[in-house]
């Protein structure tokens, strides 16, 4: 069983900051890519930042700039450090980790709980 155990979302003003983390635990032989998505009401669930085993990013052109996502490979964990928000990045921010397992079925892909991020104008 792989789990993922999502933290650091909450309310904050327009231009304020959070660092969301999400943890993975779990018979873990290896994490491939970790990556941040989110749902606004209302609209499909978007990619917001990946970072892959040896470091490849990805982000959405809407948060380039100003959010940065990052890993700790020894802890299996995930962060996504969010400066200068703004009132669209109201969301539910979700935590998406696949890899391998020590034990069958070896892949997996699972996600988070999820975590509300409220930015106020």
């Amino acid at each position: 069983q792989v789990q993922l155990v999502e933290s650091g979302g909450g309310l904050v003003q327009a231009g304020g900051s959070l660092k969301l983390s999400c943890a993975v635990s779990g018979s873990i032989l290896s994490i491939n890519t970790m990556a941040w998505y989110r749902q606004a009401p209302g609209k499909q669930r978007e990619l917001v930042a990946g970072i892959k085993m040896g470091g490849p990013t990805v982000y959405a052109d809407s948060v380039k700039g100003r959010f940065t996502v990052s890993r700790d490979n020894g802890k299996n964990t995930v962060y996504l450090q969010m400066n200068n928000l703004k009132p669209e990045d109201t969301a539910v921010y979700y935590c998406n980790a696949d890899g391998q397992r020590t034990v069958l079925p070896r892949p997996f892909d699972v996600w988070g709980q999820g975590t509300l991020v409220t930015v106020s104008s």
